[in-house]
């Protein structure tokens, strides 16, 4: 077994290997940009070194800096984590050319399965049926288009070098081919230095389901049972189990088999993933057909873990360091079930656009048998536009779906994030569908159920609301007393809190902003406590509250006993109960004014990030929707479409920009000029 280790990787994967690796005895040595270097993963090592700037580009997927931090740690072996240098074959070998082991399969098996045109040929060789598609050398815009009028619409592009969703586009026509394609490549080339892609049909419904394989230098093969994998968005996973629902054993063994079997066939070592796409053939029965092989640990290895109580990291660095696979097929068994949600700072209801922000308040449930959270973050901690915009991996286990379900839904309903808008309420939807419980899973299943899982905002429930006066009037009550102990007359009047008035009831009036909404509150003092007229409540509520010893809320509302977490930030307030989260802020009569100013006629940037393509100019005339610029953050492509018809005034930035969020990236015409000419 190793002595010292080096991860070169970065948030959540370098922290869950650091805590195997400390619980084995081995030192471990991180890598960080200068965006990360007062990050978790970063205090977590034994010792960290700087490798470059925040862009992955001159840092993370810098192969040189690596190796010379590697060397001056005094590392034996170098553990790529996921995504970056995790599936580089030119990677693996420098590594083993400076006497470094890669903690991962051959440089040969990367690049076997890493270019999946070559890895879709070794699985037809051996048999096993492959997704029809073109996976040729040919990369011109006219060869692909061809290929893909040959395959037949709709079609999905995929970055040959990809993963994780980056480099992924689908054209349901011909028309949508040029735009699509040139998207892809950008987004391929920044993710992993490589533009090459290849065309699939795109299947109707189907399931996506992994199976975990590893295998060791001794010949050893074994798989550790299936994930599904079907709910993504953006062609990305947010929710995964194990084992995958309504699978029959006869379908279960044949998967397991011929992931064995692709994994024997490049003469694999270390942890893989073979990927399937599942669908229904006529008669009603489930075929399946390779996808892809991950030659990597997966972002959602811990449901694995979960129900076969193993650790793959363990088993990593074990069949690195040239010990054989701890168990035979015949010793692994699954127990149970488990689910993983990735808890992401994102905006479901505009199109699950990354969000930035510091993490102001952060609390996840208590861990235990039953849950488990990975996480690369702590309070305090800002998401920036440099890397993925993942808060943490939520895992929950119990001893079938049904009782592992109801555990998700009560952990999630545990997490609070004040801060950047998170998925989380969209992940709770989920755990909440009946056709999710039921087991109808299948990749289309989020565009499907869209309006069901992403509520549209609505004004804060009168509860939170009452949540947000006793904070105030508490946080009030505390600074008066301050100001009458710090007072030469304690005694005096107006150290008093109690809302009271000269020849009237004692009240006060709070005002709010929720969004661009004024909302009022009266606040009425009563013997027994508060009298609260709110929006929304129909009769008045009666209230009063304290804080607890870990300073949340605990109060009674009409009779009913009930907690809060309320978080300020200046005069933004967050209020969390019971897994329902809203945002308000005190009403600032001044910024009330400016919103009531005219606004500038300008598409501006929804997040920070560096514009990669302009598709108008100065004059030209657009419609609602049309796609005017597109803006890379956080790994991802993001078109800006037009909110309204229009002409285009001017583009303020170039491609290759950065712009800050807010930004100005399309001002409008006051008045379009062909209207000026009639």
């Amino acid at each position: 077994m190793f002595d010292c280790i080096l991860i070169a990787n970065r948030g959540e994967i370098a922290c869950r290997i650091i805590r195997t690796a400390r619980r084995l005895g081995i030192r471990t040595l991180a890598v960080y940009s200068d965006a990360d270097a007062g990050s978790l993963h970063v205090s977590l090592a034994d010792e960290a070194f700087r490798i470059g700037p925040p862009p992955a580009g001159e840092s993370y997927l810098r192969p040189e800096r690596i190796l010379e931090a590697a060397a001056m740690g005094g590392a034996e072996a170098i553990h790529p984590g996921y995504g970056f240098l995790s599936e580089n074959a030119d990677f693996a070998e420098a590594c083993r050319e400076a006497g470094l082991v890669f903690i991962g399969p051959p440089p040969g098996a990367i690049r076997a399965m890493g270019a999946k045109s070559e890895a879709k040929a070794i699985m037809e060789a051996a048999g096993v049926p492959v997704v029809p598609g073109y996976h040729g050398a040919a990369q011109d815009d006219e060869s692909l288009i061809g290929a893909a009028r040959g395959i037949g619409f709709p079609v999905l592009i995929k970055a040959v070098a990809g993963g994780g969703g980056k480099g992924m586009r689908i054209a349901n026509a011909e028309a949508e081919l040029p735009e699509a394609l040139a998207a892809a490549r950008r987004e391929a080339r920044a993710a992993f230095a490589d533009d090459a892609l290849l065309i699939e049909r795109y299947l109707d419904r189907p399931r996506h389901v992994e199976v975990q394989v590893f295998a060791d230098a001794h010949g050893n093969a074994v798989h550790l049972f299936e994930r599904d994998c079907s709910l993504q968005r953006r062609h990305q996973k947010v929710l995964e189990e194990a084992p995958a629902p309504g699978l029959g054993a006869g379908l279960r063994r044949r998967l397991g088999d011929a992931a064995v079997a692709a994994a024997q066939a490049i003469a694999y070592q270390g942890a893989g993933t073979v990927e399937f796409l599942l669908a229904e053939a006529q008669g009603g029965e489930q075929s399946f057909s390779f996808m892809e092989m991950n030659t990597r640990l997966q972002v959602e290895h811990p449901v694995t873990e979960m129900i076969t109580g193993l650790d793959l990291v363990e088993w990593q660095l074990r069949v690195a360091s040239g010990e054989p696979l701890p168990l035979s097929q015949d010793d692994i068994a699954a127990n149970g079930h488990a689910f993983e949600v990735r808890i992401y700072a994102e905006n479901p209801a505009k199109d699950f656009l990354p969000a930035t922000g510091r993490l102001s308040h952060l609390r996840f449930p208590a861990e235990g048998v039953h849950v488990r959270v990975d996480t690369g973050v702590r309070q305090g901690d800002a998401i920036g536009i440099d890397y993925d915009p993942l808060i943490a991996k939520l895992v929950v286990w119990d001893e079938d779906r049904g009782a592992a379900l109801r555990r998700l839904r009560r952990a999630l309903a545990s997490v609070q994030i004040a801060g950047p808008a998170t998925n989380v309420a969209f992940l709770a939807a989920i755990s909440g569908h009946p056709a999710f419980a039921a087991g109808e899973v299948d990749t289309g299943f989020i565009p499907r159920h869209r309006h069901d899982l992403i509520a549209s905002p609505g004004p804060v429930p009168p509860r939170l609301l009452a949540f947000a006066c006793l904070d105030v009037l508490l946080r009030r009550e505390d600074e008066a007393r301050a100001a009458a102990r710090r007072s030469d007359d304690p005694y005096s009047p107006w150290h008093r809190t109690d809302g009271w008035r000269l020849n009237e009831d004692n009240h006060h009036v709070l005002a709010f902003r929720d969004g661009e909404a004024a909302v009022a509150a009266t606040v009425h003092y009563r013997r027994d406590g508060l009298l609260l007229e709110l929006p929304g409540a129909g009769a008045p509520v009666r209230a009063r509250g304290e804080r607890d010893a870990c300073g949340d809320l605990v109060a009674d509302i009409d009779g009913v006993h009930c907690k809060a977490t309320v978080v300020r930030t200046g005069d933004a307030i967050t209020v969390i109960s019971a897994g329902a989260s809203h945002e308000l802020a005190i009403d600032d009569p001044t910024a009330r004014a400016e919103l009531r100013e005219p606004q500038a006629s300008t598409l501006r940037a929804p997040m920070p990030g560096r514009l990669v393509a302009a598709h108008v100019a100065p004059g030209d005339r657009v419609s609602r929707g049309t796609t005017l610029v597109v803006l890379e953050a956080m790994k991802m492509e993001h078109a800006i479409t037009a909110p309204a018809d229009g002409v285009v005034a001017a583009v303020p930035f170039a491609v290759g920009d950065q712009v800050e969020d807010g930004a100005d990236l399309v001002v409008f015409a006051d008045e379009d000029p062909a209207d000026q000419a009639s």
